[in-house]
């Protein structure tokens, strides 16, 4: 990652933005007041690769029970014992992709993301210094792979889909990226962030 960009990246973490949610595209929702939501982080780990940076997302063990073999930072809830986000983010990377915690310099967060799902999720963007050698977590995780910076920092890469979700019609982000399919939450994420930086 050169200077210029990761100057460009925390300018951008810096200024104020408003959460985001799966609900963004559905604004007939009506949303119950007073929802508990469960506290979580996911690693937007940028990996500092010379003229070309990427983004380490996940494709989900097809074995798992919650979104089997969809595309996901690494991450998951805050336990008791994390400091903040930022170390919640940190210890699920290490243990979904084999991060090693000392090439991880955190940037900042984004403001936190709700999903259908119960969760208020916080996007730690971090800068990964390489070389990066994945290592899956077999029970979560099929694959670990990186996605071109520059495809999802490209508002014109997003389109707008749907599909029915628990009996209604629901609209959510996608940003493909050759096999990949990336959409929902972690779509969402990243076109907060592409937002940003434009």
């Amino acid at each position: 990652m050169t200077t210029d960009l990761g100057q460009r990246l925390a300018a951008a973490l810096a200024g104020p933005g408003r959460p985001s949610s799966d609900y963004d595209l559905n604004p007939a929702v009506a949303l119950p007041p007073g929802r508990r939501l469960v506290p979580a982080a996911v690693l937007v780990g940028i990996v500092d690769a010379p003229g070309a940076p990427g983004v380490v997302l996940t494709k989900r063990s097809p074995r798992l029970r919650h979104h089997p073999g969809q595309v996901a930072f690494p991450g998951g809830k805050i336990d008791p014992g994390d400091a903040d986000a930022a170390a919640a983010a940190l210890r699920e990377a290490t243990e979904e992709v084999g991060l090693v915690p000392a090439q991880a310099e955190v940037i900042g967060t984004l403001p936190a993301h709700e999903t259908v799902t119960g969760f208020s999720v916080t996007p730690v963007v971090a800068r990964i210094a390489p070389p990066v050698h994945p290592v899956a977590e077999e029970g979560e995780v099929a694959e670990v792979f990186t996605v071109p910076l520059a495809h999802v920092l490209d508002p014109a890469r997003y389109r707008v889909e749907g599909r029915r979700w628990r009996g209604q019609a629901r609209r959510y982000f996608a940003v493909p990226y050759g096999p990949y399919y990336i959409w929902g939450a972690t779509a969402r994420i990243l076109r907060a962030l592409a937002d940003r930086m434009a």
